[in-house]
């Protein structure tokens, strides 16, 4: 199968847990950058605050900028995983 195959990740039970799992971790990510944004955009209204702002604006668009890698090496392991399964029913002559 072709890699961001929208139907690996309905496989197998294992490559439902895998995508399971780094459909959290992207959304874990998403709230992160959200908060981040969010919290920066309130101390930006203390000039004393500035700095600090700042630094949450780096943090919310570093995790914004990690999303489309947790989807390519999440969409990488299960390419991977289908490979491995083919190759092992090729093996055994199923």
């Amino acid at each position: 199968m072709a890699l961001f195959d929208r139907d690996r990740r309905e496989e197998n039970p294992r490559t439902r847990r895998l995508y399971a799992l780094w459909e959290l971790v992207y959304t874990l990510v998403d709230f992160g950058a959200a908060a981040a944004f969010l919290v920066g955009s309130v101390l930006f209204l203390y000039e004393s605050q500035q700095t600090l702002a700042t630094w949450f604006f780096i943090v919310g668009s570093a995790m914004f900028a990690f999303k489309p890698t947790i989807r390519t090496v999440r969409d990488l392991k299960l390419a991977s995983m289908g490979d491995v399964e083919d190759l092992e029913h090729e093996a055994r002559g199923d």
